[in-house]
This record gives C-alpha cells, sequence and structure tokens, in this order.
C-alpha cells in the first residue's frame, strides 16, 4: 500500500468519514490526506494558525479533538490536566470550528469521565455529528466503571475512541486493557500517546521510561493488542509515535507491514505559527 493510501484509508475507515461531508470527497484531491489528531487552542493557538499550520500540511480532512470541562478533581490531578494539559479547548470551541469550515474539518466528543453527566455531555455532541469520542486523557483506572459507561456510550453510538496512555498519569492499567477490548468488541479503540508506544518491544520493562530508544523485540504488549485485537488501533501522532517508529527502522518496516491497516495517521502538532 502506498503511503498516502495509508493515510487515507485508515481514517475513512475507522472514522467514517467517507460519509461526514459527501461534497467534500467529491472535491478532495486524488491523493487526501486524513489528520485525524488536532486541537483548537492548544497552547494558546488561534484557529487561523490552525487552518494555516493544516493546509500547508496538505490536510484534507483533519479530526479536532476536545478536552472535557475545567475542573478540579483527581481526574484532573486537580486541574493540572484541565484542557488536556495543553490548553486544548472544549467541545463547544471544536464544534464551531468544524462547522464553520465543514469542508476542513470534522470535530470529536469528550468529558471528564467521572463526571456525573460526563455520557450525557458527550452524547449531546455525537447528536450533532462527532465521529470520535477523544482525546480520553484523564487520572482514571482504564476499567472503571466510568469509563465503561463512556465505552458503552461509544458502542451504541457506533463511533470510535481515542485514549491518551501514560504511565501512572492518564487511563492507568494498560496491562489489564484486554479485558475492556474483549468485553467492548464492537468498539474500535485507538492507541495514542507514551506508554501505548514504549510497548511495542517485548522487552520494555520499566513502564516510567516513556520514550525508550534502541532496538525493539516484536510482542509487546501493543503489539499484541493490534495483533490480537481487531478492534484495537493505533494512532501515530506526536512525539510518541515519531520516537516509535525511528528508534529501530528494521522492527519499523515489518511492524508497518505487519498493522498497516491498523496504524491512523495523526499529527498532534502544537505548531502556532502556521509553518508546515
Amino acid at each position: 500500500m502506498k503511503r498516502r493510501d495509508f493515510l487515507t484509508v485508515s481514517g475513512l475507515g475507522v472514522l467514517g468519514l467517507a460519509r461526514y461531508d459527501s461534497a467534500a470527497w467529491r472535491e478532495a484531491p486524488a491523493d487526501p490526506i486524513i489528520d485525524i489528531h488536532q486541537h483548537v487552542g492548544y497552547s494558546g493557538r488561534s484557529d487561523e494558525a490552525l487552518i494555516a499550520h493544516q493546509r500547508a500540511m496538505g490536510a484534507t480532512m483533519t479530526v479536532l479533538l476536545p478536552a472535557g470541562r475545567p475542573v478540579d478533581r483527581s481526574s484532573t490531578h486537580q486541574g493540572l490536566s484541565n484542557g488536556l494539559q495543553a490548553q486544548c479547548l472544549g467541545n463547544d470551541a471544536c464544534f464551531r470550528l468544524a462547522r464553520a469550515h465543514r469542508r476542513a474539518f470534522a470535530f470529536g466528543a469528550n468529558e471528564v469521565p467521572d463526571l456525573p453527566d460526563a455520557t450525557k455531555e458527550i452524547e449531546r455532541y455525537l447528536r450533532r455529528g462527532a465521529v470520535i469520542i477523544a482525546e480520553q486523557k484523564f487520572g482514571v483506572e482504564c476499567d472503571s466503571p466510568e469509563m465503561q459507561r463512556i465505552y458503552a456510550l461509544a458502542q451504541a453510538h457506533h463511533v470510535p475512541l481515542l485514549m491518551h496512555w501514560q504511565f501512572q498519569m492518564y487511563n492507568y492499567g494498560f496491562e489489564r486493557f484486554v479485558g475492556m477490548l474483549e468485553k467492548y468488541p464492537r468498539v474500535n479503540f485507538i492507541g495514542h500517546a507514551q506508554t501505548w508506544w514504549a510497548n511495542i518491544d517485548r522487552n520494555h520493562h520499566d513502564q516510567t521510561v516513556l520514550y525508550p530508544k534502541g532496538p525493539v523485540t516484536a510482542g509487546g504488549l501493543t503489539d499484541r493488542y493490534l495483533t490480537d485485537y481487531p478492534n484495537m488501533y493505533g494512532d501515530l501522532s506526536a512525539g510518541s509515535g515519531l520516537n516509535a517508529l525511528t528508534r529501530d527502522e528494521g522492527f519499523t518496516r515489518d511492524f508497518l507491514v505487519r498493522h498497516q491497516d491498523k496504524l491512523l495517521f495523526g499529527s498532534d502538532c502544537t505548531d502556532t505559527e502556521g509553518a508546515p
């Protein structure tokens, strides 16, 4: 599969974007690029800079992932993780920008999972056209009752769910996530961030090391999740994805071939200049 075919097919299939704006796809270039991971207000970035950056990068469609509401509780590390710990804005900001630029942006839905009305808030935006629940980046157990309510919501609405995995910080219990993959087989889960990508290596034992270097041995937990579960996908974005793909070229070639239908292009780029 050619690189641009991969960038297109992966995003269309998992997110269902071919149905999002049929006019946009009729007029899209022959080799469209779908960026599944961007944010509004990222590190204080203006909407104009985001639009300019995505245009310069050649993105045909970009999915805007909102933060949850700013709250002071343990799941947000007493507010430290508000705005996805990056000044990202919430549901309404993503919805408004996507609606103002329908042919360039789609939007997700999100909320702090242990708020009493979390699923109600997420569902409100799913009904308005959100294509994904994301970015779930909170200090909660991955198999907690509140997270399982969100998984059930994703299953009911047939949308994927993207999770930021970071040891002892976000989405605890990566080694137990197999239970959720089996319990919710009709939810397409998308793994992202440091702990997700560190665990491509079977020999990654020290989970406090978030950006491991050096040779990779196939068969790590992430590698197995992608191999064994048809509902598990990977988001290539950010420094964690780049680190994983560049640390061992031989492994990467085989990894990309084996999982070419399970890996999604995302940038998660915080550029504020509007430059490529």
